[in-house]
């Protein structure tokens, strides 16, 4: 697969529908390209993954995309779940069922929560410093010279981290859950007077295993488009320091936008 991209030039549209138009054929062909690079780094796994030099790479981008992202998450996921117990709390006291947040937090945090919030903080850190990565290399033409090399720079940049963030989002996610479950509850103990025998005790009662095997896999998925939206807009970058700007502004908002609209089909494929 060739992802080196002269700069492309279209005259300025006359109207409204060649607008459009022109919008509707961009985003095909971009979702096109992006699911090429998605089949030849999945293509490049088995054959690759377990040599030492892709070993050690896998290593290194599990670390900086997760173990790095620890920090954030774990303020974000706990003030999350202090948030979601506090405004549930407070409607269900209305009707003296105050003890039953635990149920809400748990089941907010496994089912949407903890996948949306990694994937967005993911999506805002480990993207944009992928897109900024790949930006930087096109502009420097170390890509186009690991081509020349023949070295493939799917198999060399994509497939490791692709391979890092399809392990290490769904293990964020769940520890973002138990970090969400844990701020739900001091919020219940401290706040709302529930006891965290009987917090802990209503946060498992409702929970299934659908409910923990939909949220890993979304936070799977999330991690997967993360990563070949990053790839793929930071390989077209163009017009040198001022592309990669615009390439890691393109990613970040392309994945929010990818990670809510699948999230919502795969809520609806599993739940109604």
């Amino acid at each position: 697969m060739n992802l080196t991209r002269e700069p492309e030039s279209y005259p300025r549209p006359q109207n409204v529908p060649a607008w459009l138009g022109r919008k509707v054929i961009f985003l095909a062909r971009g979702m096109g390209r992006a699911l090429m690079l998605l089949a030849s780094a999945v293509r490049t796994i088995f054959p690759h993954a377990f040599t030492v030099r892709a070993r050690r790479e896998i290593g290194n981008q599990m670390y900086i995309g997760g173990i790095m992202s620890l920090g954030v998450v774990t303020v974000v996921a706990l003030f999350t779940g202090m948030i979601l117990a506090l405004q549930t709390g407070i409607e269900l006291r209305r009707f003296g069922q105050e003890v039953f947040i635990g149920s809400a937090v748990m089941m907010s945090m496994l089912r949407e929560m903890g996948p949306f919030m990694s994937g967005i903080i993911l999506a805002a850190s480990v993207g944009a410093s992928i897109a900024a990565q790949m930006g930087t290399m096109v502009v420097s033409e170390e890509i186009a010279a690991l081509e020349v090399m023949s070295i493939s720079p799917v198999r060399f940049l994509v497939m490791p981290r692709l391979v890092a963030m399809a392990i290490m989002t769904p293990l964020l996610s769940l520890y973002g859950c138990l970090m969400g479950v844990l701020g739900g509850g001091i919020v219940g103990e401290t706040q709302l007077g529930v006891a965290w025998a009987a917090y802990i005790q209503n946060s498992t009662r409702f929970v299934g295993v659908k409910d923990v095997y939909v949220g890993m896999l979304k936070a799977f998925v999330f991690g997967i488009i993360i990563v070949i939206v990053a790839c793929h807009e930071g390989f077209g970058t163009t017009n040198g320091a001022v592309g990669v700007g615009n390439s890691t502004r393109r990613s970040v908002v392309i994945s929010f936008l990818a990670i809510l609209i699948s999230g919502f089909f795969i809520t609806r494929f599993f739940y109604v």
